[in-house]
């Protein structure tokens, strides 16, 4: 394929596009008022729950060095696949 002809063809899509956004934008804006939509208000929406803290207990750090433990664990034992997998629930689990 020719330069030339890449160009003229993307010159031609370029140009469809150009003409099809406006439209589209204004589809946007007219077809939820045409079908009878309320228009969407922000005001009545939830505020979003915020952040909890993590705990002064240390109990991250707890359940982290827990998960490493098991995770040594199942190194040296070898274990692979569901094999591990099963060990790693049952050892995160236990008290």
């Amino acid at each position: 394929m020719r330069a030339s002809s890449v160009a003229a063809q993307l010159k031609a899509i370029l140009g469809c596009m150009r003409q099809i956004l406006p439209l589209a934008a204004l589809l946007v804006v007219l077809v939820p008022s045409a079908w009878g939509l309320p228009p969407a208000d922000k005001s009545d929406a939830t505020p979003p729950a915020p952040l909890t803290a993590p705990s002064p207990d240390g109990d991250a750090a707890a359940r982290h060095a827990k998960r490493t433990a098991c995770l040594k664990e199942a190194k040296a034992k070898k274990l692979v696949g569901a094999q591990k997998s099963a060990f790693l629930r049952a050892c995160f689990t236990a008290p």
